[in-house]
């Protein structure tokens, strides 16, 4: 179907129940394309340099005006046939419009680099907050600049500040993960930090530990915690009641919230801090003593079994006695949703205790060294762990100095 292009003619195209194209009189490679749901649009068909045939896309009818098709269409026409391909050079400025968006660590970052990892690592709004955080001066810079000597100038600052090692190195591992995402994805040629390597860290390192004192301190600022707050909610039901005000429940359960059954839990078992968070009552058999983590929320990804001692169970039991049938996490938030953070009433139990320097990570730490310093094989260590291979592992070799040392006076002992 053919028509002379002017206003009047293309206003009074019906559309119908399928899209449909007629031809300009005047320059039949002119095309109107009409849609169902009457929307206009002037296309442009040709053919390229190789016989393929091309559609180019002028614009909306009320945006652009027939005779401006008109004259748009022949000066694209001049251009095919001097071997220009106009569908293909729109293409690509287009896609060169797209890359200057994120061609800066910042654009990338958010156009591209924070989808893909939140969607395909657990820890991936972490990572991008880490570069967004460590490398805040570089966020404007172009990928393809930020060159090895830009990141040794800027490790030598963070070393300055009193980071230490390890940090600069993970947050210089986590800078060149994302850049190697961005060669992978053609936004850059090739990797700007291929050649930087990582400074020599002490992998080994100190683990931080209880002393069986320190662990007697903590567990019963634990207990007393627990009491001093069941004190508390009788004492303030008591005021309220004078001012006849209704009062909140008592507590009377064993513990006063989740923070005791959580210590007790991670000290005798080695879990992570969001494998607790995660944890649900399906994921426990208390007939057979063991929890299952999930590969979803473990750190390595993989699922593993985790056998209860009694402690372990006993707590889990007291605690499901008086946590709601409804809840399904064993520890949940704030409308039913994972923790994500218990700070405030860790380092209060810590002051109780008189405890400096210890984590909540460092109880892991402290069930390995415990298993290690009873004799427990490094490969079960391992698997407690769910520790991929022995590398990791093996920094518990070395963490019960006072055992070495009756290793040592063995010798002498030998020798009388």
């Amino acid at each position: 179907m053919r028509i002379r292009f002017n206003k009047t003619n293309i206003k009074n195209l019906a559309p119908k129940p399928k899209r449909y194209e007629v031809a300009d009189l005047e320059m039949p490679a002119l095309r109107l394309r009409v849609t169902p749901g009457n929307i206009k649009t002037f296309v442009l068909l040709y053919r390229n340099a190789q016989n393929r045939q091309k559609r180019y896309t002028i614009g909306k009818f009320g945006d652009v005006t027939p005779e401006s098709a008109r004259d748009t269409a022949e000066t694209l026409m001049a251009k095919v046939v001097l071997g220009g391909d106009p569908a293909a050079e729109k293409q690509e400025e287009k896609r060169k419009g797209e890359k200057l968006k994120y061609s800066t660590l910042k654009g990338f970052l958010e156009k591209k680099f924070r989808p893909w990892a939140e969607t395909n690592r657990k820890t991936g709004s972490h990572m991008t907050q880490r570069i967004e955080s460590a490398f805040s001066e570089l966020l404007d810079k172009p990928l393809d600049e930020i060159s090895p000597w830009l990141i040794e100038k800027w490790r030598k600052g963070r070393f300055e500040q009193g980071r230490t090692v390890g940090t600069v190195n993970r947050d210089i591992a986590t800078l060149k993960s994302c850049l190697s995402r961005a060669v992978d994805w053609h936004v850059i040629d090739e990797h700007p930090l291929r050649r930087l390597k990582l400074s020599r860290e002490d992998r080994q390192g100190v683990v931080r530990y209880l002393s069986p004192d320190e662990e007697k301190r903590l567990l019963l600022a634990l207990n007393n915690r627990d009491k001093e707050i069941k004190s508390k909610r009788t004492s303030g039901n008591n005021w309220r009641r004078s001012r006849r005000h209704p009062p909140l429940p008592e507590i009377t359960s064993t513990y006063s919230d989740h923070l005791t059954p959580m210590v007790i839990l991670s000290l005798n078992t080695g879990m992570r801090r969001g494998e607790v968070f995660h944890m649900q009552w399906r994921d426990i058999n208390f007939a057979n003593k063991t929890l299952v983590v999930h590969g979803e929320t473990a750190k390595s990804g993989k699922t593993r079994h985790i056998n209860l001692n009694g402690t372990a169970l006993n707590a889990l039991n007291n605690w499901r006695k008086q946590s709601p049938p409804s809840n399904k996490l064993v520890f949940p938030g704030k409308e039913g949703k994972p923790l994500d953070n218990i700070r405030k009433s860790w380092e209060g139990l810590l002051m109780r205790a008189n405890i400096h320097k210890f984590r909540w990570h460092d109880m892991r730490h402290h069930f390995a060294s415990k298993l290690v310093m009873a004799g427990v094989d490094l490969n079960t260590v391992r698997e407690l762990l769910g520790h991929s291979d022995l590398k990791m592992t093996l920094r518990y070799a070395h963490l019960a100095p006072e055992h070495k040392a009756a290793a040592v006076e063995k010798l002498e002992a030998h020798r009388e």
